[in-house]
């Protein structure tokens, strides 16, 4: 009777545990969206309602921050800026996908001498800070005829999510079955085929995850943006400072714009959960 009793109790504090980490866990979630709730809320509100101090929560709704930044009463189209951004996020990311996939099987699958020491290298490559490296690069970019060009930060963009991506696969791939690999390797398989039919399929959620990693920190980048390009390449982040104006800072169409320039990453973020959480679960498990 008393052993039945202690395993009652027990449940009962095992439900109640998890009750409090549930609800712990939709206060964390509802606290990390509640900004950008905010921020499309005050999108759909007028200049003056959005400007009030507090913000009025009440106040009528409307469309024209969102009519603003598509250009309907300034003429100014947010597509160039958009379609850079896209090119420029999604070749770097193939890219960093070709290179890292194929490093990550070098220092885990197959393994070279010190790849402790290699790990370590593309780790460092990320101490500098992003400014310091700015100077040289223009002054790189401008000698190459690059400037105002959206390749030249498909190459940047490539080079920064490199050693990221390079740690992320590696972890991803070090929980390959190596029995699969030795099956392949017996019949015959070569580098390439293991890579494409075997090593790809089984690490699906890690490239995932690394290619959702690489795409928003592309989208999201400005400093190199900012300074390298100008009227053609342009970024969707460069365009969305083009709101800060001298006459101040209208906040509803600052919102507007923010919520459009958002969209594609959430989109691509909720496309991928399932893989994302799967990929992020399969690196950390050891």
């Amino acid at each position: 009777m008393t052993s039945a009793s202690a395993t009652s109790k027990r449940k009962r504090n095992d439900n109640r545990n998890r009750s409090l980490l549930g609800l712990l866990a939709w206060l964390c979630g509802l606290l990390f969206f509640l900004p950008f709730a905010w921020m499309v809320l005050t999108s759909l509100h007028s200049e003056s309602s959005a400007a009030t101090n507090p913000p009025s929560i009440g106040a009528s709704l409307t469309l024209q921050g969102y009519r603003e930044f598509f250009g309907a009463t300034t003429g100014v189209s947010p597509w160039p800026p958009l379609i850079n951004s896209l090119t420029a996020s999604i070749g770097s990311t193939v890219l960093v996908l070709a290179l890292a996939i194929p490093a990550a099987y070098a220092l885990s699958i197959k393994p070279v001498r010190k790849w402790t020491d290699v790990m370590f290298f593309f780790l460092s490559t990320k101490m500098l800070p992003v400014v310091a490296g700015l100077l040289p690069l223009y002054l790189i970019a401008k000698y190459a005829g690059m400037l105002d060009n959206v390749w030249l930060l498909v190459i940047l963009y490539t080079s920064m999510n490199l050693p990221i991506a390079v740690w992320m696969m590696r972890s991803f791939l070090a929980e390959v079955p190596k029995e699969i690999l030795e099956a392949a390797a017996i019949d015959g398989a070569g580098l390439l085929i293991t890579l494409r039919r075997i090593v790809a399929p089984v690490a699906a959620p890690g490239i995932a995850a690394t290619a959702l990693i690489a795409f928003i920190f592309s989208w999201n980048e400005l400093l190199y943006a900012e300074v390298l390009t100008g009227v053609v390449a342009g970024t969707a982040p460069v365009f969305l400072t083009s709101f800060v104006t001298s006459q101040g800072l209208f906040l509803a169409k600052v919102c507007a714009a923010a919520v459009c320039i958002s969209l594609p990453v959430l989109i691509a973020g909720f496309a991928a959960q399932d893989k994302l959480v799967q990929g992020l679960s399969l690196g950390a498990v050891k």
